[in-house]
């Protein structure tokens, strides 16, 4: 065995579940550029390579952490009891969902059983997270960040290529029940943040998944609806403020260290993104248009940022090691 094989081993057990928003950050940015050709009615012919390059990280990662789980199963038994670690597990099923939304106008063939799967398992990550949060013996209040809203309010995702491919009535069960922990844990997480310490400076970045919940219902009940009525307004510019008021705070996210929570920040710009150029699609008012292209730029360029950064903290082992 090499040294780099052999070093490449000792990490293994230390390779953190969060590394799967990697791949979600890919496929929203990947979501945004197949929007964004579609409504300035222009083929840059990327959709193909944008997919197959998430598709082929999800597909190492999925492997790297299958191989964790089979030589290092306590490792993985330690995150799924952790308080804060165990919400990320959910990042896998949400992957699957993106891709089949990613894949949706590629070719539905691959997007269903995409689809299929994501769900199914999204489920399965919902109701084993809520049960740990019902009988915990361990959480406490400053556990309580953002990332809890991955595994209940990532069910809002569903209806996105759900509602395409023709599983309707699912689509609505799963946007019911991301929107029920929506409003459970937007509350929980703004007393924590309001009337407790804050937030730990390694997951800082996670406050942009704020952005998520209202940017994604909003594309999901629309795609259910088929119309912008009150409720979809409401959803599209709850995201939309929280947009505002987090760019606001650009200068402390600036400051901190990088750590790969700092993909947080990638799938919720693409989702205020997303539902900036479908608010132009269905109010026909430019402005959104450009909004929704201007978030892309920024979009586009984080995640390009986020991709040198992580490359180079993989390469100088400062990921996948104790502590982290």
């Amino acid at each position: 065995m090499s040294d780099s094989t052999d070093a490449a081993a000792r990490r293994l057990p230390y390779l953190p579940i969060s590394f799967f928003a990697v791949v979600m950050g890919l496929a929203g940015l990947t979501i945004a550029w197949e929007k964004a050709q579609h409504i300035f009615g222009v083929d840059l012919h990327i959709n193909l390579w944008l997919a197959g390059i998430t598709a082929g990280v999800f597909v190492t990662l999925a492997a790297i952490y299958a191989f964790k789980l089979v030589l290092h199963g306590s490792a993985v038994l330690g995150e799924l009891r952790h308080p804060v670690k165990l919400n990320f597990f959910p990042t896998i099923s949400i992957s699957l969902l993106l891709l089949s939304i990613a894949f949706l106008p590629i070719d539905a063939a691959i997007s269903r059983p995409l689809w299929m799967a994501g769900a199914a398992l999204h489920l399965a990550f919902t109701l084993y997270v809520v049960n740990v949060w019902i009988h915990h013996e361990h959480f406490e209040v400053h556990h309580m960040n953002p990332a809890w809203f991955i595994p209940a309010v990532g069910n809002v995702l569903v209806p996105v290529a759900g509602v395409p491919l023709g599983f309707t009535d699912v689509s609505w069960f799963f946007f019911s029940v991301g929107m029920l922990f929506w409003g459970v844990l937007l509350t929980i997480i703004f007393y924590r943040i309001l009337f407790h310490n804050p937030i730990d400076e390694r997951l800082m970045p996670t406050l942009f998944i704020l952005i998520a919940p209202p940017a994604v219902g909003f594309i999901a009940y629309t795609r259910l609806t088929g119309e912008l009525d009150t409720l979809a307004r409401v959803l599209y510019f709850s995201g939309l403020f929280l947009t505002l008021l987090l760019f606001t705070q650009a200068p402390r996210f600036a400051k901190l260290k990088f750590f790969l929570s700092w993909w947080a920040y990638s799938f919720p710009l693409a989702a205020i993104s997303i539902a900036s150029m479908l608010m132009f699609e269905l109010s026909g008012i430019p402005a959104y248009r450009w909004l929704g292209a201007g978030l892309l730029l920024v979009l586009t360029a984080i995640v390009s940022m986020l991709l040198v950064r992580t490359t180079i903290a993989v390469a100088r082992h400062r990921i996948c090691v104790p502590g982290h």
